[in-house]
């Protein structure tokens, strides 16, 4: 993988991150520490999972 790939999915994988997680704490009732770790940790599994579906559906 050459430098501009990896940073290619590094910035779609942080804007995944960045809109999932902002998601979770608009859904939430309360905002304490868990909750913002578990929220940071799920919305890390779906900006993986989405960038790895949306590479299944376009063959990049």
């Amino acid at each position: 993988m050459d430098r501009r790939t990896a940073l290619v999915a590094t910035g779609e994988l942080l804007a995944w991150w960045t809109g999932l997680a902002l998601l979770w704490l608009v859904l939430i009732s309360t905002v304490d520490p868990l909750e913002c770790a578990v929220g940071a940790g799920v919305a890390a599994v779906g900006a993986l999972a989405a960038r790895a579906a949306r590479r299944a559906v376009t063959w990049r």
